[in-house]
């Protein structure tokens, strides 16, 4: 017989750890939502061009390219909630630093920047780590929910952006408020997670090792859930940056009208993530993640090649909805063994945030040459790739304790939180 030696989790302490989890998210969201709204200010202030613009913004990338890979092996040593508490009194501090620094110049803006981004990078990690935590106590998949929340944070801060704005609230004052107000939030929830390793598992099983990020680095299943998570995240990306602008510019549509095409985006995306968990319960991950990207495919496509507005919109969220869930099931498969959880997500979210980094710049570069509006199609590209791939997010097989393979963590039928069915593990 196997043992156990720790207390299993209360239901209490599982909503606790749920509501916490929403509130890391949506501080998140937030938090950089309501930097986004401020930009216009802080570049007329600041008299910069388009270019320099891009420079300083740029900060942000390579802060959490930085943080990344550093996160894997510090959400290891310290566990998810201490990672997001830290990196919450980090982002305030680098978001009042940038907010504060308007005032003086470009430099103090810049590090500021490059703190908000480095925060930013290790609280996705611990955030997303506590979601396959939440999940597998659960037993059922919920991590697009909690994507879903990220993206009302993102409402939110930028309603109260607009309304910061019109109510000629500057810079310095509103982002220094929503800092103290993340940081409050999010510190007090983030006591609430749960232990990243399962506590009622058998003690032969919570002496398998856990494994270094370059360990991680070096699995090919890690990696290839990594490129799924990219093309996904690339999809987003683009869809984000570009879809006004290529609605504007390529269909000639008025410009309230391509406000709209992305906002339809964004609704189609949040509406995926929050009904995502049951049809991904129901169905299993592979099979709901390929006929959403085969989605997403046909919707790009009929948004490049739309003939009359209506159709426009019609891709448009058809586009949203097959970009919603690639991103949550690429995490909560690098989740699945919690033991190895850390140090696979934070491989799988720095080759997805890729995506962020390189996407503005690739349709930029080919929209010089084919327009934007035609450049879009390397999202369908990307979407076929991930297509192909999808059997790479399907759970890890049922091993025993004592097996030199990684044990699976349990979850409902393809979700990764109980059993695999035999219709999906092939048997």
């Amino acid at each position: 017989m196997t043992s156990t030696t720790a207390t299993p989790v209360t239901p209490t302490a599982r909503r606790a750890a749920t509501t916490a989890t929403y509130a890391a998210f949506i501080g998140a969201g937030f938090a950089f939502a309501s930097w986004a709204s401020r930009i216009p200010q802080v570049r007329a202030r600041l008299d910069l061009d388009p270019a320099a613009l891009g420079l300083v913004l740029l900060a942000i990338s390579a802060g959490s390219l930085l943080a990344l890979p550093l996160s894997g092996p510090v959400v290891t040593r310290i566990g998810s909630s201490r990672t997001v508490i830290a990196m919450a009194v980090l982002l305030g501090v680098g978001l009042t630093t940038a907010a504060l620094g308007s005032l003086a110049g470009v430099v103090p803006v810049v590090v500021g920047l490059f703190v908000l981004g480095f925060a930013n990078g290790a609280w996705d990690v611990g955030m997303n780590v506590q979601g396959t935590v939440v999940e597998r106590h659960l037993g059922r998949s919920i991590m697009s929910r909690f994507h879903a929340g990220f993206s009302l944070g993102t409402v939110a801060g930028a309603l109260l952006g607009a309304a910061m704005v019109a109510l000629h609230v500057s810079v310095a004052v509103h982002l220094t408020a929503a800092a103290v107000l993340v940081v409050a939030g999010v510190v007090w929830q983030a006591r609430r997670f749960l232990a990243d390793n399962d506590e009622t598992e058998p003690d032969e099983a919570r002496e398998v090792p856990r494994i270094s990020a370059l360990t991680a680095w070096r699995e090919p299943r890690t990696l290839l859930i990594g490129v799924f998570v990219l093309a996904f995240a690339f999809t987003e990306g683009v869809g984000n940056d570009w879809i006004s602008v290529a609605a504007i510019d390529g269909h000639h549509l008025p410009a309230a009208l391509g406000t709209l095409a992305f906002a339809a985006f964004l609704t189609a995306m949040t509406i995926g993530r929050w009904f995502g968990p049951a049809l991904l319960g129901r169905y299993g991950r592979t099979t709901v993640v390929r006929i959403l990207a085969l989605i997403g495919i046909a919707g790009v496509a009929l948004f490049v090649f739309a003939p009359t507005p209506i159709y426009t919109f019609a891709g448009t969220l058809l586009w949203g909805l097959g970009a919603s869930l690639g991103f949550p099931v690429g995490m909560s498969a690098g989740g699945d063994d919690p033991r190895r959880a850390a140090a696979r997500v934070s491989v799988i979210a720095s080759i997805g945030y890729c995506a962020f980094l390189a996407g503005p710049p690739t349709i930029g570069f080919l929209g010089d040459h084919l327009t934007v509006l035609r450049a879009l199609i390397v999202v369908a590209a990307l979407l076929g790739v991930a297509t192909l791939i999808a059997d790479t997010v399907r759970p890890l097989p049922a091993t025993h304790p004592r097996s030199s393979k990684p044990p699976r963590a349990a979850g409902p039928n393809e979700s990764g939180l109980r059993a695999t069915t035999g219709a999906e593990t092939g048997e």
